[in-house]
């Protein structure tokens, strides 16, 4: 496993990190989830995202649990804020933030993450009492960063126009070989201020495996076949972009790897791309994703990959 810093800051994360959206405490039966949580340690992953949102507490609490008997120091731990937990507690005011944060620990069993992140932007709260209630919860010890989610450009520029605040070091948007509306203006932005990027759904909610045939049933044991899963995942499982992620398979083979893996190497490829983050449901997901980092792939054959997918890409 390969590490690369975390924008403007000292955490150096592996270059795959293991998400929980969907997965742990809530679509995956718990004897797997461990699994697989374990099989990330094994492999050198270090940094986990998770959410207060996921499940409503329920992947903080089950990664509170399976982490108890590790050294603090051996992960590095992301969590965001945001999203409804009940009918009145949503969003980044002041008051949600610094009663989220101290949820989330409680659920973490930690005594502070290395990274908060706000998991939406709030439009009904002014960035000044997002970004000090933020820098009031690195400054009390309770979270050593702060990043965001799927923020505008004018977003972004907003919160580092707030004086007297702690600036950002990461940003997590979607972005893969069939998403690539980041880079044009929020990676250039981001690499200007010091933010690196953590990605999320690479893999395009797992389509770019090409375990899903054009016109064929849809698998029951993956994603797409999960009722607790599968709702995300719909919008790829077009006939256009199925059949053009199979073309794709001949390019992974003249890279000597799987699909899977060509298409994390190709997100890997980006300079302020910092770590994709995988979700895995068996431990062999992870050891096989695992294996893009630090792999070289022609960039010719990144290329072509591209080219394929032109047109049914979004984003770019």
């Amino acid at each position: 496993m390969k590490y690369r810093k975390l924008g403007a800051s000292d955490l150096n994360v592996s270059e795959i990190s293991l998400g929980s959206w969907l997965t742990y405490g809530v679509g995956v039966e718990r004897d797997r989830a461990v699994a697989c949580v374990n099989k990330a340690f094994d492999l050198g992953i270090n940094f986990i995202d998770t959410a207060n949102g996921y499940g409503r507490g329920a992947a903080e609490s089950f990664l509170g649990e399976v982490l108890a008997g590790r050294p603090r120091q051996s992960y590095v731990m992301a969590t965001k804020v945001f999203f409804p937990m009940t009918a009145t507690d949503k969003g980044l005011s002041r008051a949600q933030i610094l009663k989220q944060i101290d949820a989330s620990l409680k659920r973490l069993r930690l005594d502070y993450v290395d990274l908060y992140q706000c998991h939406r932007y709030d439009t009904e709260t002014p960035i000044e009492e997002t970004m000090q209630a933020l820098s009031d919860v690195v400054r009390q010890g309770k979270a050593r960063y702060i990043g965001f989610s799927e923020w505008s450009p004018k977003n972004i520029e907003d919160a580092f126009a707030v004086p007297g605040t702690v600036p950002f070091v990461s940003s997590q948007p979607q972005y893969s070989l069939l998403w690539r509306r980041p880079e044009e203006k929020i990676v250039p932005l981001c690499a200007a201020k010091g933010i690196s990027q953590i990605v999320w759904s690479p893999l395009a909610q797992g389509v770019l495996s090409g375990k899903y045939q054009p016109g064929a049933k849809v698998p029951q044991d993956t994603r797409a076949g999960s009722d607790s899963m599968g709702q995300f995942i719909q919008s790829w499982m077009t006939p256009r972009v199925l059949e053009a992620v199979q073309k794709l398979k001949p390019l992974a083979q003249q890279a000597g790897c799987t699909l899977s893996q060509f298409a994390l190497a190709w997100v890997l490829r980006a300079p302020n791309v910092t770590s994709a983050i995988v979700g895995a449901s068996r431990p062999e997901q992870l050891e096989e994703n695992a294996q893009a980092s630090g792999l070289t792939v022609d960039p010719a054959l990144l290329l072509q990959a591209e080219a394929i997918v032109k047109g049914v890409e979004r984003g770019a």
